[in-house]
């Protein structure tokens, strides 16, 4: 029973009465707690310690030395610098994947390396004219950069990449200057060349192997493009929901000393969710337009086949707009927080886009093998960067933008129907008699 005043009206409730109750305290603090520990180490865990959780980094490696062996030895010295290469690189760290040029070039231009270590053709010839004293200059090995898969995933790929030519010239230095005196290098000034050249005998120069514009955002375009399409299906569809449910009667509508609330419409939980991602469906047409508009238009983002990023933005803010319906629906008021865990809090961190899959610890590897964003942002990046091509990550993305979709409307009004079917009803709060 409410407590009433002098003059018959209930008595309000008092701040500092009420903090003082436990109870009101419970539930917040221990929600509050969970949100910022998971969140700090969701997204620093998958930052921290890229190169001490490196796994697998593909990089291209291509020998075009198709020169014979020198006199004495089983192979060409391009066959045993990439040799030397491989066994050299640390565990499983990276995956050197071992082609001819135009492989390499085809490698790059679908996203499947972050770089390229190249021995030229000329290699085993430079290197012998360089023991016979008959050289000036170092044979010159190449590092091809691949930006469009992120600037940090290109620079570990390229810092890879160099080390490696680094560590087998100096071991071939090594080896090389103990030949020099049987090699027949004479002549003072012939030999003391010969001997500077050989202590580092190869150069290692930096190329970008597949470029990309200039209003790219050095690759991360491509990520944030990502994230405004996710976030407008996530805030959009948060958006609907709140204002259905207000316009509805079955929440308050608030907005600073302004408060109504409507009349409550009678409608099962079935029809509520259809009406909310029919106008998820409606609103992302608006958001996807926007954003493409500002980016690209406004901003001047770089951004071929604008036709198909349009679609392919909309489908996957669609896909997160229809998600957040359905997560909400069935989870009640605690289904924005689920939300905001499926849809940003674990799936920045797994995406892939800033950080690549192969520097992040295995859990992060193991969330990026279904959580939307990691999806999303290699279909768009292959629109932007990899000239729309299937194989650079588009058909993986509208392939999961079409399960996302299945199982946002599966599970939706899968959990809808079970509660109209239960006698679940929604039903206003009611004020204490």
């Amino acid at each position: 029973m409410a407590t009433e005043g002098s003059q018959g009206a209930p008595r309000q409730a008092r701040a500092l009465t009420l903090v003082r109750n436990p109870r009101l305290w419970l539930f917040p603090s221990i929600l509050c707690a969970l949100v910022a520990v998971l969140l700090s180490l969701l997204y620093l865990g998958g930052i921290v310690n890229p190169m001490g959780h490196l796994h697998r980094l593909p990089i291209a490696l291509v020998n075009a030395d198709q020169a014979p062996p020198p006199p004495g030895q089983p192979v060409n010295l391009g066959t045993q610098l990439t040799r030397a290469v491989i066994a050299g690189t640390p565990g499983d760290t990276v995956h050197w994947r071992q082609t001819d040029d135009a492989g390499a070039r085809d490698l790059l231009a679908s996203g499947k390396v972050y770089g390229v270590l190249l021995v030229p053709a000329d290699f085993t010839a430079s290197v012998t004219r360089l023991t016979t004293g008959g050289a000036t200059e170092r044979p010159t090995l190449t590092v091809l950069t691949n930006p469009g898969l992120g600037s940090l995933g290109s620079s570990i790929a390229a810092q890879i990449a160099q080390n490696a030519a680094h560590q087998a010239s100096a071991a071939a230095g090594k080896q090389l200057l103990a030949a020099v005196p049987a090699s027949g290098a004479r002549g003072p000034d012939t030999g003391a060349t010969a001997r500077l050249l050989l202590a580092d005998p190869f150069a290692v120069t930096t190329q970008v192997g597949h470029p990309i514009g200039s209003h790219s955002g050095l690759g991360l375009s491509a990520f944030y493009f990502t994230l405004l399409a996710v976030l407008t299906g996530f805030i959009g569809g948060n958006i609907i929901h709140n204002g259905v449910d207000g316009a509805l009667g079955y929440s308050d509508s608030e907005i600073g000393p302004w408060h109504t609330r409507r009349p409550t419409v009678p409608i099962s939980r079935t029809q509520t969710l259809l009406l909310k991602m029919v106008m998820t469906a409606g609103m992302m047409l608006v958001t996807t337009s926007l954003v493409l508009l500002c980016t690209a238009g406004v901003l001047g983002m770089d951004a071929p086949h604008q036709a198909l990023l349009w679609v392919f933005a909309y489908c996957a803010s669609l896909a997160v707009g229809l998600g957040v319906q359905a997560i909400n629906a069935a989870f009640g008021g605690i289904g924005q927080l689920v939300s905001m865990f499926v849809f940003i809090a674990l799936a920045l961190p797994s995406s892939g886009a800033t950080v690549p899959l192969q520097a992040v610890p295995g859990f992060y590897r193991f969330l990026g093998v279904f959580e939307p964003m990691r999806q999303l942002s290699d279909g768009i990046r292959a629109i932007l960067f990899f000239d729309a091509r299937s194989d650079a990550g588009l058909a993986r993305g509208w392939t999961m933008i079409a399960v996302g979709v299945v199982l946002a409307l599966a599970f939706g009004f899968g959990m809808t129907r079970y509660y109209d079917r239960k006698g679940l009803h929604r039903w206003t709060p009611q004020p204490s008699d």
